[in-house]
């Protein structure tokens, strides 16, 4: 590291460690040191300081040892005489460096001075959780984080377009000579969030601590590591997480400091200015510090630094395309034209046929496309008719490829799409269309699409595309037929009714010791894949992240338990877990990763199970939030008492009905009752307690065990005259 770097990386820690000791002195003694501190909705406290040395900051005076800890690591700006090519004291000052932002960040909440203005502020585990199936499953490949400002406008905007096309989630921030990039993509009209992958965390270069921390948080959250294991904890992001820092604009002593701290994570920093290049050093995969004047190139330089692996879909359409513009909305004043939803009927349909019986790449519009609207007119019927011939392809694996398009329209820039059969709504953007966008392309993206992801089933695909009236009213009637078959074949598919279950191991690129076993009655913990999920799955790509477990020999059809599923999860769990129950929550329960959808919890003084969701941020019965429960439960253990689900597993026969099933149900938040109230509401009835949903508390009852019980008792509960769980 040259020597210019490390000494302003240590000027900027030493900063920024001073900063961080005066505004907490100021705090103690303005506040009491006993005054409680906390970011919002995490159960990792601060989490760098937590991952790092295993503190758990709840109050200004629990933040002392650690600020002791940073200044502790401040090495003295290197003379010329003392120097050696070391990069220790550089790292030690990147270290001190996140600890006291952290520091800085929390006292800005207890003051309420975050999040800033237009800014996302602190990532909240809820945050890191839901987003947990994108990361693992390759439709967000890395993370960037902007730290200043881009010479313009246009060339901001052309950055971020290029990383959102290769799907990296862009967290930006800092400023540079006093403007930020946040002001440069408002004034863009460049739509930001989660849902964009446009993430602004602040304004300035201290609060680059939330993306580092984010990052931090994953592996206690995926990885099942413990607070305190640092070690452990930066090589887990070094190899794990693919992320990267891009300096715009001048590189002052903060943002080098700041540099430093992600190099320790294993993240490089790429600058579009003339800096110090570090090269390959082992902290980091490749080079640690890079720099990149043309600004058509230092996106894929920031790539292949990093080494991420992207797959950027170049489909000859006239809009950007990527999973990054899935979130994206249409609203009323940006609209162009839209099919579906009030305005009127379409349906999205798709079908297998002979192969003699279809044109591979054959796009057909039936009707009138958007530029032939009459005047005042934004409205069209819609038929979707996609026909699939395969000699892999099965009808049971329609619905699966299906419920895709609406990711496929939808990574189409200006192009929205919700719902899905006959109850779809497609909204296209007046840029859109101004950019050359037509119907006829939206079937080009099918068929690409479809033959990219699902290539090794698909052999041709077709599309057609209806907008008259009376076409679509035609094939309506043949799709809602084609709808009522599927529910029909599919209702009947039980446990019992197959021969083998499928694994789910996608999570293990964050979960190493983590595996969900699918079967027709339980879907994976994330919510997202089903037994025919990963059926078509395992076909696409039988060496992929689902595969196969023959069922074999029953040991406990009640628990759940088969012989070939041990032997399966031993050895796919790097030998962590033995046993593995499919049925129960005390039995050598299933492990959870992290990206579950709610989380089941044993509450023994009402002898039942209270349930909550990711996106319930308040009070349980069992006294911890969700992000709390969160930290006990996943990284691949196995937790008796405690699980982690997909939120429609509440609503199988085989919900953990080896320990009394829906009945032992005795709280969930409001939000999810009526979320699945009418599959909830059909269940109690076939158990025979139909008004049992009225009997299980939400918040508006009871936050408290205290405060539980006597509804209970009131309701007349079932569980609390069932047998002991425990």
């Amino acid at each position: 590291m040259s020597k210019i770097v490390a000494s302003a990386a240590i000027r900027g820690a030493k900063a920024i460690v001073k900063e961080a000791e005066d505004f907490l002195t100021k705090a103690i003694q303005e506040k009491s040191a006993d005054t409680k501190i906390g970011f919002p909705e995490t159960a990792f406290f601060l989490p760098m300081a937590n991952a790092l040395l295993g503190a758990e900051v709840k109050t200004l005076n629990e933040a002392v040892p650690v600020l002791n800890y940073a200044k502790s690591l401040l090495p003295q700006v290197p003379k010329e005489k003392l120097w050696l090519p070391y990069l220790g004291d550089a790292l030690d000052a990147g270290i001190a460096t996140m600890l006291s932002e952290e520091i800085i960040m929390v006292l800005r909440y207890l003051y309420n001075q975050e999040p800033q203005a237009d800014c996302n502020g602190f990532f909240t585990d809820t945050i890191l959780r839901s987003l947990g199936i994108q990361l693992v499953d390759g439709r967000m490949p890395g993370f960037a984080a902007i730290l200043g400002a881009a010479p313009s406008n246009e060339i901001a905007v052309e950055i971020v377009r290029q990383l959102q096309e290769r799907n990296i989630l862009i967290f930006v921030g800092s400023s540079s000579g006093g403007r930020s990039i946040i002001d440069q993509l408002k004034e863009s009209g460049v739509e930001m969030g989660w849902d964009n992958y446009i993430v602004p965390y602040g304004r300035d270069t201290v609060s680059a601590i939330y993306p580092l921390n984010w990052a931090i948080r994953s592996a206690m959250t995926f990885g099942g590591l413990k607070a305190g294991q640092a070690k452990k904890c930066l090589l887990y992001t070094k190899e794990r997480v693919f992320a990267f820092g891009l300096a715009l604009g001048l590189v002052d002593d903060y943002k080098y400091a700041t540099g430093a701290g992600a190099i320790n994570m294993g993240f490089p920093v790429i600058a579009d200015t003339d800096i110090p290049e570090i090269k390959p050093s082992g902290i980091t995969t490749y080079e640690a510090l890079v720099k990149e004047f043309d600004y058509k190139k230092i996106v894929p330089r920031c790539i292949e630094v990093r080494g991420v692996k992207v797959k950027v879909s170049k489909i000859p359409i006239p809009v950007l395309y990527g999973a990054a513009f899935e979130g994206e909305r249409v609203r009323r004043e940006q609209l162009y034209a839209e099919f579906g939803g009030k305005s009127s009927q379409a349906f999205e349909l798709i079908t297998t046929k002979d192969g003699a019986e279809i044109e591979d790449g054959k796009i057909e519009l039936i009707g009138p496309d958007i530029d032939q609207l009459p005047e005042g007119k934004k409205s069209l019927p819609l038929g979707v008719l996609v026909e699939i011939a395969g000699r892999k392809m099965q009808k049971e694996f329609e619905p699966i490829l299906e419920r895709q398009l609406h990711r496929f329209f939808n990574y189409s820039m200006g192009v929205m799409h919700i719902g899905q059969r006959d109850m779809n709504w497609i909204r296209i953007s007046k840029d859109a269309f101004a950019k050359g966008l037509r119907l006829k392309h939206l079937g080009i993206v099918l068929h690409a699409m479809i033959h990219e992801e699902f290539g090794a089933i698909a052999d041709k695909v077709q599309v057609k595309l209806f907008t008259n009236e009376a076409d679509v009213q035609r094939e309506l009637v043949l799709a809602r037929k084609a709808y009522e078959d599927r529910d029909e074949r599919l209702s009947g598919m039980t446990d019992e009714s197959v021969d083998t279950f499928y694994s789910c191991e996608l999570c293990q690129s964050f979960a190493p010791n983590h595996i969900c076993v699918i079967t027709p009655e339980k879907v994976g913990l994330c919510g997202a894949y089903s037994w025919l999920d990963t059926k078509a799955a395992y076909e696409i790509s039988p060496s992929g992240g689902n595969r196969p477990i023959p069922k074999g020999e029953c040991i406990d059809s009640v628990t759940g338990e088969w012989a070939s599923v041990n032997a399966y999860v031993s050895l796919r769990s790097n030998r962590t877990v033995e046993r593995f129950s499919m049925y129960s929550i005390v039995n050598n329960p299933s492990t959870s990763c992290g990206c579950f959808e709610c989380i089941l919890a044993f509450v023994p003084e009402a002898n039942g199970i209270m349930v909550v969701h990711r996106d319930f941020a308040g009070m349980t019965p069992c006294g911890m939030t969700f992000t709390t429960l969160a930290g006990s439960v996943g990284g691949g253990i196995q937790t008796p008492g405690f699980l982690g689900v997909g939120k429609i597993y509440l609503t199988s026969k085989k919900f953990i009905s080896a320990d009394g099933g829906l009945k032992r149900i005795i709280w969930m938040p409001k939000e999810l009752k009526e979320l699945l109230g009418e599959k909830l509401t059909k269940r109690a009835q076939e158990i025979g307690v139909p008004d049992l949903i009225e009997k299980i508390g939400d918040e508006t009852v009871a936050t408290t065990s205290e405060e539980l019980m006597p509804f209970l008792e009131k309701a007349g509960h079932p569980a609390l005259t069932m047998p002991p769980l425990i």
